[in-house]
Parts: C-alpha cells; sequence; structure tokens
C-alpha cells in the first residue's frame, strides 16, 4: 500500500506553471502544502536562472518560496565546484544563472583554451554552431578537462511547443569529446539524494511530484523516492507505456490536497 509521504518535491516547469503561464489550481495546492507543514522543496532541472530568480518567478505566481526552497543544478555544480575545482570554468549558461558560480575562476566568453570544466546548462536560443563548438575546443584542448551538465533533460513545454533542454547538447558534446560528463541534476540519483539530505527526511519518505516520466519519477525512484507523475506539461498519454511505471498519476497538481487527505498515515 502506498504510504503517506512526509515531504514533497516539486518540479517546476509543468508542475507548477508552463514557462511564464501558471498551471491552474498550483498556487492553492502549494497554500495547503504550507498550512499542513508539509516539508517540502522546489527541485527543478532549470538550469537558466539562478535560486534566488526562481524564488522570485514562484513569488509572483502567489507561491510562496525563498531562494532556499529552491534546489536546482547551478547551484548544486557552483557548491561543488567551489569545493573540488582545481583550475577555470568555462560557462555555458544564461547570464541569469550566472550568480550561482561567485567566486569562481571563470574564463572569458570568447576562451576556446584552458578550461578546467566545461559546465553546459540551457542556453535555449542562444546556442548555435560557433557556441557548441568553443565547447568542443575547450574539452579537446585538455584532456583532462570536466564536462559538467546541469541535468540531463531533454525537453520541455513552452506555450509555443516542445522546445530542447539541455541533455541534447551534453550528448553531442560526450560524442564529439569521448568524455562523460558528471551530472549535477535529475535524473541523477545523487541530486534526488542531496535534496533529501537539504530536508533531513529519509529519502524513502519523500514524494517527487513531475511531468516528466524518466527524468523526474523514474530518477527520483532509482533514487529511493517515491515518484508522481502529473498530466500537465510536457506529459503525454504514451508516457504511461512505457517502463517507468509512477507511484502517483495526478491529473494536475492542484489534485494533491484531495489524494494526500486520503492517504493511511502508516
Amino acid at each position: 500500500m502506498f504510504r503517506k509521504p512526509r515531504a514533497i518535491c516539486f518540479d517546476m516547469d509543468g508542475v507548477l506553471y508552463n514557462d511564464t503561464l501558471p498551471i491552474e489550481g498550483a498556487r492553492e495546492a502549494l497554500a495547503w502544502v504550507r498550512a499542513q507543514n508539509i516539508p517540502h522543496l522546489f527541485v527543478t532541472n532549470t538550469s537558466s536562472r539562478s535560486r534566488q530568480d526562481l524564488a522570485e518567478k514562484l513569488m509572483k505566481l502567489g507561491i510562496a518560496a525563498t531562494a532556499d526552497d529552491v534546489f536546482c543544478p547551478p547551484a548544486a555544480a557552483g557548491n561543488w565546484l567551489r569545493s573540488h575545482a582545481t583550475g577555470s570554468v568555462a560557462l555555458f549558461v544564461p547570464q541569469k544563472a550566472r550568480a550561482e558560480f561567485a567566486g569562481l575562476d571563470i574564463l572569458p566568453d570568447n576562451a576556446e583554451t584552458g578550461a578546467a570544466y566545461v559546465v553546459v546548462g540551457d542556453l535555449a536560443h542562444a546556442w548555435d554552431f560557433r557556441t557548441i563548438n568553443r565547447a568542443f575546443r575547450l574539452l579537446h584542448a585538455n584532456p583532462e578537462s570536466t564536462l559538467i551538465a546541469l541535468g540531463m533533460t531533454r525537453y520541455w513545454q513552452t506555450p509555443d511547443g516542445l522546445q530542447l533542454d539541455v541533455a541534447p547538447f551534453v550528448a553531442a558534446l560526450e560524442h564529439a569529446s569521448k568524455k562523460e560528463s558528471v551530472v549535477f541534476g535529475k535524473p541523477a540519483a545523487p541530486f534526488f539524494q542531496a535534496a533529501a539530505a537539504k530536508l533531513q527526511i529519509a529519502v524513502d519518505e519523500i514524494l517527487m511530484i513531475g511531468d516528466d516520466v524518466e527524468v523526474d519519477v523514474g530518477g527520483a525512484q532509482r533514487a529511493g523516492m517515491m515518484g508522481a507523475l502529473v498530466k500537465t506539461g510536457k506529459f503525454r498519454p504514451a508516457d504511461l507505456q512505457g517502463t517507468v511505471i509512477p507511484d502517483v498519476v495526478l491529473d494536475s497538481v492542484s489534485s494533491l490536497p484531495s489524494f494526500f487527505s486520503g492517504l493511511p498515515t502508516s
């Protein structure tokens, strides 16, 4: 029997909003979670913004949040680099995400050599051949360099249709450079486990809610969490026919309070 979780991790884009459009009932669902004193984090693969930017976006949608409530790949990668980096860092992330890499030795944006670490996030329309080729040149110039992926989401839902995310560009760089990326973000198990550590709750007592059956649900399950799939965002009916079987399927996050209230406590 599915047992009531002690904490919840929420994906953001596709669960609480689609790009700039709020998902109906999300604000009320999160208000209910706070009223019930359920520990929660916003665990997102968004790599185009800082935690502060993401928290402010939630606040504009009427969802109470601070930067400390957001767990995202740029912050995780920035913290790791500050503890482990032994050389210069090349950033392929939007300007809004660069605050998470403060204090590091960042290469100029036109550098083609000198990188010990190449960090790849979601550049969206800023990707072009020159940019991805510069990332390849940096990796190729230093055989000891490390490719860092800010999540491995393949695509996401925008108001005008699906859009490529980080993973396809990382895959191209992995293939060309013959390097395996170090992933900071979903679906990497350490990312979910770090979120559990931040919540200070056992990983198997946490429910991850997302719209990506492989990255959110499958990744969470492999890390030991329970996984809930919402039928919003990038969800497609075919997601329910694959190898990943969600523990829970919700029409949207707005269904969470009624579903949660009906669960046994043990």
